[in-house]
C-alpha cells in the first residue's frame, strides 16, 4: 500500500537521541505511518543527503498579540518551528479586564519591545476578558504551527489587584484566593503553564516593575495551588538575579538560593515541572554552575526543575535601524526622523559626526522604553562584534570593536559610529550577552549538555529592535554540530532531541516531539551543508507600520505540521493546519 507522503533517502535524527540512520518516513492522516526501510508513496519529498528530523518544539516565545493578526507566525515559521509556547515572562494579554489593554500594552512594550502602535492597532480588544476567552478566540484562528499559552502573573495580578498590582503592593488573603481561582481556571480550559517574572530588568515602558515582581512566597505557592486545583501545567519563571545584579535600577530583591529553594517548592508542590531562565551573566559569570548543581541533586529526590538555556548566546544588536550608542545625543535626535539611508549619508558629515560624537545625552521621557539602554550600549561598545552575511556566534577577541579601534588608531565609540554608518545604514553589530562572559562558548555548551536543561529563551516575536534570537533553533544546528572551530562541537543526535522530545515532554505534549510510528507528523527535512543563519534585516511589516528585523535563513528543503505541508525550499506554502494547542 503507498502512503500519502513519503520522504525518501533522508538520514534521520528521530528525536529520541539514537544514532541517525538513512531510510524512508511515512505519513498517513497526520501521523507517522512507518519510519526506516524503503517504502512506497503517492506523493516523495526527495530527501537525499538532507536531515529528516521531528518539528522544533519552541518553548519561549512572545506571540500573545501577534497570534491575533498573523498565521505566519515568523520568526519561528522560517525556522522550522511547528508547535510554539508563549506567555512566558509574566507578559500577555489575558485576563484583561475592560478598558485594561493599555496596561497590558505598555507592560509588553517595555518588557518584549513589541511596538505599542502595533499592538493597539493589530489585537482585536474586545474580544476576551478572561483567559479562556481569550483560549477560545484563539480556536478559531489557523496558523502554521501548533500554538500552546501560559497565563501571565503580570495580567492576572493587574486583573485581580488593579492599580494595586501595578504597583506591587502585597496581596491581600482575598487577592490571593482570586487568583488561585483564575490559574484554576486558565489552566482547566487549556493553559499550558503559568508564567512570572521576578527581575527588576523586566519593566513596563513607564519604568514601573512589571506586576508580581515583587511577590512574597505565599503569592507565589496561591499560584501553584491554582495549578493543582486546574488540573496540573507548568510553572515557567525567570527568577530575581537570573540575569545579573541589576545595580544600576538599585538591585535585584532576591537572592539566587532563595529563588532556588521557592521554585523546588513549587515542584514539590504541584507535582510538575518548574522552568525557570538560567544564563551565564557577567556579574555572577559562575552561578549557572549552583543553579544545575541544585537542580540535579533536587531531581533525584523527586523534584521537577528543569533551568532553561539559550543554544546560542543572546545578542544585543546595535545598529542604525534599530537601537544604537548615539540614539540620544542631542544633535542625533535631528535627524532620527529620516529614513535609514539618509540619515546615515547625514551622519557621515564630518561636522554632524562630531557633534553627535561629542555631545551630550537626553534621557528618554519614557524610561522603560529600549531607547534607555543608549548608555549601557555606549558602555559595551568595545566588546561588540560586527555581524558578518552569514553570522559567526563564536568570534575571536581580534573581531571586537576594541580590537577593530586599536587598529584604527581611533577609540571603539567613534569605530562604531563609521561602522553604523558606512553604506546604506544596515550594518548590525551585536553584544554576545549571556553565554559569551569569557570570549567563547564553553560555558554554553556545558550548560546545553546538562541532563536538566531544556532549550529555550529564543523570544521569538520579542525584542524586535534588540534582539533577533528567534532563529537560534535553526543556529544550533549549524553552531554546534558543522561550524565550530573554537571548542568540541555537539552531537546532532543530541541537539535535535533537546529541541524536540524533551522540549515536548516538558509541557506534556506526548504526541510529537520524535519521529515513531503513531506520533504527530510534523518534520523538518534540513540540508545541513546549506543551512544558513544571516545577518538581520528591517521589515516594516507588523500592524501600523511596526519595525522589527528578521534573520534570513536557508536549508529547509520542507516542513511539514499534522501531516501537512508548510514550507518547501524555504518558501511558504500557504498551508495553515496549525491550531490551538490545549493542556492535554
Amino acid at each position: 500500500m503507498a502512503h500519502e507522503v513519503v520522504v525518501r533517502g533522508g538520514t534521520i535524527v528521530d528525536g529520541t537521541g539514537a544514532p541517525a540512520y538513512t531510510g524512508d518516513v511515512a505519513i498517513d492522516d497526520g501521523r507517522i505511518a512507518a519510519v526506516g526501510g524503503t517504502l512506497d508513496g503517492r506523493r516523495v519529498i526527495d530527501a537525499a543527503g538532507a536531515v529528516v528530523a521531528p518539528g522544533w518544539v519552541d518553548v519561549h516565545t512572545h506571540f500573545d498579540g501577534q497570534v491575533t493578526w498573523d498565521d505566519q507566525l515568523d520568526p519561528s515559521f522560517s525556522n522550522g518551528v511547528t508547535s510554539l509556547v508563549m506567555g512566558n515572562c509574566g507578559v500577555g494579554f489575558a485576563p484583561c479586564p475592560p478598558g485594561g489593554e493599555q496596561t497590558l500594552i505598555e507592560l509588553m512594550e517595555g518588557v518584549e519591545d513589541i511596538p505599542g502602535t502595533a499592538l493597539y492597532e493589530g489585537v482585536p480588544w474586545g474580544r476576551w476578558t478572561s483567559f479562556p476567552e481569550y483560549l477560545d478566540f484563539l480556536a478559531t484562528r489557523e496558523y502554521a504551527m501548533d500554538v500552546g499559552a501560559q497565563v501571565p502573573h503580570g495580567a492576572l495580578r493587574y486583573a485581580v489587584m488593579g492599580e494595586r498590582g501595578v504597583r506591587n503592593d502585597d496581596a491581600t488573603a482575598d487577592d490571593l484566593a482570586e487568583m488561585r481561582r483564575l490559574v484554576a481556571e486558565a489552566v482547566a480550559a487549556g493553559a499550558l503553564g503559568v508564567s512570572t517574572s521576578r527581575t527588576i530588568f523586566h519593566r513596563s515602558i513607564d519604568g514601573t516593575a512589571v506586576p508580581g515582581t515583587y511577590a512574597n512566597n505565599d503569592e507565589l505557592m496561591a499560584l501553584a495551588a491554582g495549578i493543582v486545583d486546574g488540573g496540573g501545567a507548568v510553572f515557567e519563571a525567570i527568577t530575581s538575579s537570573s540575569i545579573g545584579a541589576m545595580e544600576g535600577l538599585g538591585g535585584e530583591r532576591f537572592s539566587q538560593q532563595h529563588e532556588l529553594h521557592l521554585l523546588d517548592l513549587i515542584a514539590r508542590t504541584t507535582g510538575r515541572p518548574v522552568t525557570f531562565t538560567t544564563t551565564q551573566s557577567r556579574d555572577y559569570p559562575e552561578a549557572w554552575r549552583e543553579v544545575l548543581a541544585f537542580a540535579e541533586a533536587q531531581n533525584a529526590t523527586g523534584s521537577h526543575l528543569y533551568p532553561q538555556v539559550a543554544s546560542r548566546p543572546i545578542g544585543i544588536m546595535s545598529t542604525l535601524a534599530g537601537y544604537h550608542p548615539f540614539m540620544r545625543r542631542r544633535a542625533y535626535l535631528d535627524l532620527a526622523h529620516l529614513p535609514t539611508a539618509e540619515r546615515a549619508l547625514a551622519m557621515s558629515e564630518p561636522t554632524m559626526k562630531q557633534a553627535i560624537l561629542h555631545g551630550d545625552d537626553v534621557p528618554p521621557a519614557q524610561m522603560g522604553s529600549m531607547e534607555a539602554l543608549y548608555l549601557a550600549l555606549q558602555m559595551a561598545t568595545p566588546i561588540m562584534f560586527a555581524l558578518d552575511e552569514v553570522v559567526d556566534y563564536e568570534p575571536g577577541p581580534e573581531r571586537s570593536f576594541a580590537a577593530l579601534a586599536a587598529a584604527a588608531g581611533v577609540t571603539p565609540l567613534e569605530r562604531m559610529y563609521d561602522f553604523v554608518c558606512e553604506g546604506d545604514g544596515t550594518n548590525v553589530a551585536a553584544l554576545l550577552g549571556a553565554g559569551y562572559v569569557h570570549g567563547n562558548l564553553d560555558a554554553m555548551r556545558e550548560m546545553l549538555t546538562s541532563p536538566v536543561t531544556v532549550t529555550g529563551l529564543a523570544d521569538a516575536g520579542a525584542h524586535v529592535k534588540l534582539i533577533c534570537d528567534g532563529s537560534a533553533p535553526s543556529t544550533q544546528l549549524t553552531l554546534w554540530t558543522r561550524d565550530r572551530t573554537r571548542g568540541d562541537t555537539i552531537p546532532l543526535e543530541f541537539v535535535v532531541e533537546k529541541q524536540t522530545r524533551r522540549s515536548a515532554r516538558l509541557y506534556g505534549l506526548h504526541d510529537r516531539g520524535t519521529l515513531e510510528v503513531g506520533m504527530r507528523a510534523d518534520v523538518n527535512v534540513i540540508d545541513l551543508d546549506r543551512l544558513s543563519v544571516r545577518r538581520p534585516v528591517g521589515h516594516d511589516d507588523l500592524p501600523a507600520g511596526g519595525f522589527r528585523f528578521l534573520q534570513p535563513v536557508q536549508g529547509y528543503v520542507a516542513t511539514f505540521v499534522n501531516g501537512v505541508q508548510t514550507r518547501s525550499m524555504d518558501t511558504d506554502t500557504g498551508a495553515r493546519p496549525g491550531r490551538l494547542l490545549r493542556r492535554p
